[in-house]
């Protein structure tokens, strides 16, 4: 089945304001700003990257620096590095899939056939990108010329970074976790962006978000799980969602005003989202 550029941009936007339309704790969304950021911020960040992804021309690491790129252009943050980074192999395998692949089948072929061009291009990215807490690797650092395919790239740095660590398990956090989570809730709820806040506090409470311990080290991490169980808890006996914003209002100040922010975890959001529309495209059911 060929999916349109068109049809695959709006997937990517889709995911993105669905994951701001989500009250996460720490970070930023239409209910609370922080971190010198905004919901326009990520707004901009999406209409400006999305046409990048899509684009079939170029290899996936070029997707990737580009849709940076296009970013920076517009915002003078980094709001969507990991974004990208999970998006741009989700967007190539639904253009790619063959006949009697899954999705997550095509991705795997994607993250195998990754070369060290796109290691290149990936470096670039990540170095323009300037995201927090990036630090320098013994080995394979990327400020120096790359030697290795993407993938083993990414498996040296799987150990300290959970986007690194999708490109090794063929994503197995958006589609063994994430997917699951969301449509569980979706169906109680009928409200995708309460179904995005399930999926990502069902995350947050199991796995440390990488990162917060890039900048923090893992100090907070036990009080973050505490927080995101207590919340996954009043979720689970609430008939209505919205009756935990208040909880969801003092955690969220709790985070910010120590200046944690589970990013990486709304990144997962993200690509968890768009896995959902890319599989809805591909059954027919047009929604996640």
């Amino acid at each position: 089945m060929s999916v349109s550029a068109e049809a695959l941009e709006a997937a990517y936007r889709w995911a993105c304001e669905t994951e701001l339309q989500a009250f996460k704790p720490g970070n930023v969304s239409v209910h609370s700003e922080g971190h010198g950021m905004t919901a326009a911020h990520f707004r901009r960040s999406a209409s400006a990257s999305a046409p990048e992804l899509c684009r079939t021309e170029t290899c996936l690491g070029e997707r990737i620096y580009r849709a940076v790129a296009a970013t920076r252009h517009v915002v003078a943050c980094n709001t969507n590095l990991g974004i990208v980074l999970l998006a741009a192999p989700l967007i190539a395998a639904a253009q790619t899939r063959r006949s009697g692949e899954t999705l997550r089948q095509s991705l795997s072929r994607i993250l195998h056939a990754s070369t060290v061009e796109d290691t290149e291009w990936v470096y670039r990215a990540i170095c323009l990108a300037q995201p927090g807490g990036l630090g320098e690797a013994p080995a394979h650092d990327v400020r120096t010329p790359p030697n290795i395919p993407l993938l083993d790239a990414m498996r040296l740095a799987a150990g300290r970074d959970r986007i690194a660590l999708q490109y090794t398990c063929d994503y197995t956090d958006v589609f063994d976790f994430m997917i699951p989570r969301y449509h569980s809730a979706l169906s109680r709820w009928d409200n995708e962006g309460w179904a995005a806040v399930a999926a990502f506090s069902g995350m947050l409470a199991r796995i440390p978000d990488s990162h917060i311990e890039r900048k923090f080290g893992p100090r907070y991490s036990p009080w973050v799980s505490e927080k995101m169980v207590l919340l996954e808890k009043t979720l689970s006996y609430a008939v209505r969602p919205d009756s935990v914003l208040g909880l969801l209002r003092d955690v969220d100040a709790e985070f910010k005003t120590r200046g944690i922010n589970p990013g990486t975890t709304a990144d997962l959001t993200v690509a968890g989202l768009l896995a959902v529309r890319l599989e809805a495209i591909f059954t027919g059911t047009g929604r996640g």
